[in-house]
């Protein structure tokens, strides 16, 4: 074992040279490729100075500066890329409906593991009310036959809109989340959760149909309907992306397996966020408003063509970058 003194004497001046790396230039990605390289070359041999100094038992003030110094080095080498508002407006404009349509197979399986039994709970509950009560309890189908049965032409209090934009931003955010997150259950989640929410919402609607208030509750929906039930289709088909790399590994470990498929899934997430904020604003101010129905089925019809068009022309030709 060299003393201390030696030690240091030694290897100060790569040490000095590395904390001059990483105390200019910012991240990693400002480096040109001979940095980098440098940068990690002087990180490998500092992990082995750490590891001599604590075996011969150096002073802490030593100690404690190498490890200071390996855990910066540690960070501009594996820590992410800062998302700063130009990487964030491409994530959502770009990155976005790119990975969107990359995934499409499996959007579209999202699509028909919610809108299948949305059409089922529909009719279900349209010609049978025995049918619609083994889906929901009576008095829970009746509340939303009661709360659609007035119709919006008075309109909602500022306030009112208010509150339920905040309440609205909370439970289809749960929605989503849900059927996003329990993806990781190798996708089964994701299903469920795909399959339930379209029966449930199906049946509501069938339900309040049947008892005669079909025009309110559409007139209400379709005006945040094109952003909000885009939404959960994509962050479904995002937890089947999640779920489906646990499955179909390609050789790489599940851990490995889910962080190549990263990206995608989080630009899919941020776009489908996005939309359930515009959503939300819609349906807190804009679907229980005064505003003639003719009008709104014209919003409605605005909006749609305006996600169609984005997610199926957004980003085309736009070179591809990693994400930030």
């Amino acid at each position: 074992m060299i003393p201390q003194d030696q030690f240091v004497s030694y290897r100060h001046r790569d040490w000095n040279e590395l904390d001059g790396l990483i105390g200019v230039g910012g991240a990693l990605h400002n480096k040109d490729g001979p940095g980098i390289s440098r940068t990690a070359s002087l990180y490998r041999c500092l992990c082995n100075d750490l590891t001599r100094a604590e075996a011969a038992r150096y002073s802490p003030d030593l100690l404690a500066y190498l490890h200071g110094l390996a855990g910066r080095t540690h960070n501009v080498l594996y820590g992410a890329r800062p998302l700063r508002a130009r990487g964030a407006l491409r994530l959502l404009l770009v990155d976005f409906p790119i990975e969107l349509r990359k995934n499409y197979r499996l959007f579209f399986l999202s699509c028909a593991l919610f809108l299948i039994p949305w059409a089922i709970g529909l009719f279900g509950a349209l010609y049978s009310p025995d049918f619609a009560k083994e889906v929901l309890p009576a008095s829970a189908l009746d509340g939303m036959a009661d709360a659609y049965s007035q119709g919006f032409r008075s309109g909602r209090s500022s306030g009112q809109d208010a509150q339920m934009t905040g309440f609205y931003v909370y439970n289809n955010v749960g929605i989503a989340f849900r059927c996003f997150a329990t993806g990781v259950l190798f996708g089964l989640g994701s299903i469920f959760f795909l399959i339930y929410n379209g029966l449930v919402i199906g049946t509501v609607t069938g339900w309040v149909m049947q008892a005669g208030h079909g025009s309110n509750i559409w007139t209400f929906m379709c005006g945040h309907g094109p952003y909000e039930i885009t939404a959960i289709l994509i962050s479904g088909g995002a937890g089947l992306q999640m779920g489906y790399s646990l499955v179909a590994t390609g050789g790489l470990t599940r851990l490995g397996s889910l962080r190549r498929q990263s990206k995608s899934i989080l630009a899919q997430i941020v776009g489908a966020a996005a939309m359930l904020v515009i959503a939300a604003l819609i349906e807190g101010f804009w679907s229980p408003s005064a505003v003639p129905d003719q009008v709104k089925w014209v919003f409605s019809a605005v909006n749609s063509a305006l996600v169609i068009g984005f997610l199926v022309f957004a980003g085309r030709g736009v070179k591809e970058e990693v994400l930030a």
